[in-house]
């Protein structure tokens, strides 16, 4: 079981304000404990069923209306099905009251909410209910949830929300802290990274305040954490992932002059940051020391939506002279360098999430990657040989795809069958992205917000307010029609992956054994006969060369002595044979 508790500013402000009293309350990991971890686990990794069950709470009177949407979402889920959302919902009404009158909600003077994806319901029921015991409580939200035009009439209908931060927290939450210890401050004022009622009524463009620099962070505090998971029985007590940060930011986002948008275009992730912002290797090290000695544990997961570029060999060589067995986690690049890989598995990089998103080069300028299928296919490879999980995504449905990028897909899917399988995600539109910013740029012919929502919200507010996930008229019913063979042939490799791997004996599909002046490659088949293919001399010199992606023009250079009728027809055979891919388009 794994859960991710949020970085949290606890300590950032106990340094800027030494005689504050902080307390960081976990309540979801008590809803965990009592529901079942494996059943929270599956709620909590689907927005909908996270947001309805809590929806359900905040408008009682749409109770029929959000039920739907949860069975919905629930087909084919036995350990869902097994428990009646009525019933579930009065469990989880009934932690959650415990929860409220447990907390002397007095003797604070500001309570703050972090909301992200999945937590929106949640957390607005939270706030109504707390709210009524102690109208005088200041409130503040803030969280990806929260970032630019999602604050659009948020205090309208919430109006229990004081203030909303617009962006990173910390300097706008230190001073707010600043103004509200101050006896003499009566109102607080609009200002960058902070939004108030009023600035929202006069649609003041919200803008950050974030720090230049990452260095003045310190590590974070899980005390709270801890505490109430050792409160547990010891049956219900796990090992949990600590969440840690290298940056904040995209440095793939960063701005072009002849660029109309940077970054992905599907990407909404990084709206709460401008620019892109690293820790230096050596407080990265210092800080993943100091939290699993403190806390114990060895399972990292580092938040980062992209882990740094020019840092990322340094940072992970020096954690692994640390002489500690992790299993870290992080989100790559497909541009991630073999040596750079090899780092990080070295530091005990067990998972990684890459942005490989497609197997067509020219769907891949669609969705403004800045790579391609080779580079793809090429980290797919190390990964599987390095033994680390690769746990990406192919999009399907993205806006303006059309068949000759499903027909490229389609063909190179023959290519990625000896790596672990792509999961497939329906493209969904986010607010704030490239393609919500320009829909008609993907053929949109308008934007709104998504229609689950319209269950799970009054007219008034769904038609008003702005959500984090939206909706589209466009091409999608056409979408689901081309990408229908690529789904049938992804669910192929899948079973067929499976298949291969349920061996005692784990073995790469697709591998090879050196012998100096030959190799012999190898590939498993669902028959249980395996092919080999066995390459001498100048053969197994070319292969090898080509472990890294290269050029025809490099290859022929590195070969001087072998005349390019003899190479382009032996790369020819490999790439027919599909124990080598060609990344020129036919």
């Amino acid at each position: 079981m794994q859960t991710y508790r949020s970085i949290g500013k606890n300590n950032y402000l106990k340094k800027k304000f030494p005689d504050l009293k902080v307390d960081a309350h976990h309540f979801y990991l008590k809803v965990a404990e009592d529901i079942g971890y494996r059943r929270y686990q599956a709620i909590s990794e689907r927005t909908w069923l996270a947001e309805t069950i809590y929806a359900a709470l905040l408008y009682p009177e749409r109770h029929e209306h959000i039920e739907k949407i949860f069975y919905k979402q629930t087909a084919g889920k036995s350990l869902l099905r097994k428990i009646p959302f009525e019933i579930l919902t009065k469990q989880i009404q009934k932690i959650s009251e415990t929860f409220i009158h447990t907390i002397d909600w007095g003797e604070y003077d500001l309570a703050g909410f972090s909301i992200c994806l999945c937590q929106l319901t949640a957390s607005l029921y939270f706030i109504r209910q707390v709210k009524k015991l102690f109208p005088n409580l200041f409130i503040v939200v803030g969280g990806s949830m929260f970032t630019g035009e999602a604050t659009q009439n948020l205090f309208k209908f919430f109006p229990e929300i004081d203030i909303a931060i617009n962006g990173e927290g910390e300097l706008p939450l230190s001073r707010l802290i600043t103004y509200l210890k101050d006896p003499q401050c009566k109102e607080i004022s609009p200002s960058e990274g902070i939004i108030t009622p009023k600035s929202d009524e006069k649609n003041t463009p919200a803008e950050f305040h974030q720090m230049n620099s990452l260095s003045d962070l310190v590590p974070p505090d899980y005390d709270d954490y801890f505490e109430l998971l050792q409160s547990f029985g010891p049956d219900r007590i796990f090992f949990p992932t600590l969440p840690m940060e290298i940056s904040r930011g995209c440095w793939w986002r960063r701005k072009k002059e002849d660029q109309k948008y940077t970054g992905c275009a599907f990407c909404n992730l990084n709206l709460q940051w401008a620019g892109y912002r690293s820790k230096k290797p050596e407080q990265v090290v210092s800080e993943i020391d100091h939290l699993t000695t403190k806390y114990k544990t060895l399972s990292v997961a580092f938040m980062d939506n992209l882990l740094p570029l020019k840092t990322s060999r340094d940072i992970f060589n020096d954690i692994s002279k640390l002489g500690k067995d992790f299993r870290l986690f992080g989100e790559i690049r497909a541009t991630t360098s073999g040596p750079v890989l090899k780092a990080m598995q070295a530091a005990g990089m067990q998972e990684v999430q890459i942005g490989i998103e497609a197997l067509s080069t020219r769907l891949l300028k669609k969705l403004n990657k800045g790579t391609t299928t080779i580079q793809n296919i090429e980290i797919m490879k190390h990964c599987e040989m390095m033994g680390i999980k690769n746990s990406s995504n192919l999009i399907l449905y993205f806006p303006g795809s059309d068949p000759k990028d499903v027909d490229e897909t389609l063909r190179n899917l023959d290519f990625v069958i000896w790596f672990r399988p792509l999961k497939i995600v329906h493209f969904w539109l986010g607010l704030g992205s490239p393609v919500w910013q320009h829909p008609e740029s993907f053929g949109l012919r308008s934007v709104f917000n998504h229609r689950n929502y319209t269950a799970i919200f009054p007219p008034d507010v769904y038609k008003a307010m702005r959500f984090i996930i939206q909706s589209y008229q466009g091409d999608l019913g056409s979408q689901r029609k081309l990408w229908k063979p690529v789904k049938k042939k992804l669910k192929s490799w899948k079973k067929s992956y499976g298949e291969l791997h349920r061996s005692p004996r784990h073995e790469n599909i697709l591998s090879f054994r050196d012998g100096r002046n030959f190799l012999i490659i190898r590939q498993k088949r669902l028959n249980g006969q395996s092919l080999t293919h066995r390459l001498e001399g100048t053969s197994r010199a070319i292969y090898l060369f080509c472990w890294k992606h290269r050029s025809l023009k490099k290859i022929l250079a590195r070969f001087p002595s072998v005349a390019a009728d003899r190479i382009e027809p032996f790369l020819k055979m490999m790439v027919d044979k599909k124990l080598m891919f060609s990344g020129l388009e036919t």
